[in-house]
């Protein structure tokens, strides 16, 4: 069983007065191509948080599961009970659920780039009224990018999503990553990541966020990371959770 490690260098997020709506590749949001191994699970349990001047949101907790259904290709499936308060009021419950389908269409080897996709849909289960989920269903197509040298890896991509609230519009995420092992323990790094505008008055953002894996065995993961935004809403952004993996 190959136990994945990504740890991420400098990440660029644009940020929203609520929960983000894509979990992608914890603790941040670019993800790569790696599927779970064949028949094999990850199990989290976590919490995502964005601070903002005049709003605070998180997810407590999100709970994450993916499975390696065939060879190369995994399922996944996010549940979050999220907290959101703002000048509207104060609200907890359970959110939008997310469900996606990796595949890795190509294989890493020393000179090509393993390369996959990872199609994501956020069913509207959470009470729009409450800022507990979007209200409409939304759907992100992203290509996803892996190479590895020695004990370093850069991996990341973009996407489109298709966002069918009213008061939003379409738009494009992409991020880029650089981690590296520094023993069998600890994987330490950071991303970058760009986001247009998904709404008619917002402005394109970027961010940058730090973090990594404790890796207590090749079982119990510790995972974490904080971040700040360079541009569109001032925020701040962590990550903590726990990966189970068998």
């Amino acid at each position: 069983m190959r136990i994945r490690f990504p740890l991420y260098w400098v990440c660029i997020t644009l940020f929203y007065p609520a929960v983000p709506n894509a979990f992608a590749g914890p603790p941040f949001r670019t993800d790569d191509p790696q599927p779970v191994d064949y028949r094999h699970w990850e199990f989290y349990i976590a919490s995502q948080q964005q601070f903002e001047k005049d709003a605070t949101s998180a997810t407590l907790p999100h709970f994450e599961i993916n499975y390696g259904i065939m060879p190369d290709v995994q399922i996944h499936l996010v549940a979050p009970f999220d907290y959101i308060r703002t000048t509207n009021g104060t609200h907890y419950g359970y959110s939008d659920t997310e469900f996606g389908i990796k595949y890795r269409f190509m294989e890493e080897t020393e000179d090509v780039p393993q390369i996959g996709i990872f199609p994501l849909v956020e069913i509207p289960t959470g009470d729009e009224n409450m800022q507990l989920g979007a209200g409409k269903t939304q759907v992100y197509f992203p290509v996803w990018i892996q190479k590895s040298f020695g004990n370093w890896t850069t991996y990341g991509g973009a996407g489109f999503w298709y966002i069918r609230t009213p008061g939003q519009q379409n738009w494009i995420f992409s991020g880029w990553e650089l981690q590296y092992d520094f023993s069998k323990f600890v994987t330490l790094g950071g991303e970058l990541c760009y986001q247009t505008a998904n709404t008619p008055d917002a402005k394109a953002g970027e961010s940058f966020s730090l973090g990594g894996f404790i890796n207590f065995d090749e079982t119990n993961h510790l995972l974490f990371s904080i971040g700040h935004s360079f541009s569109g809403i001032a925020a701040t952004t962590g990550y903590i959770g726990y990966q189970l993996t068998i």
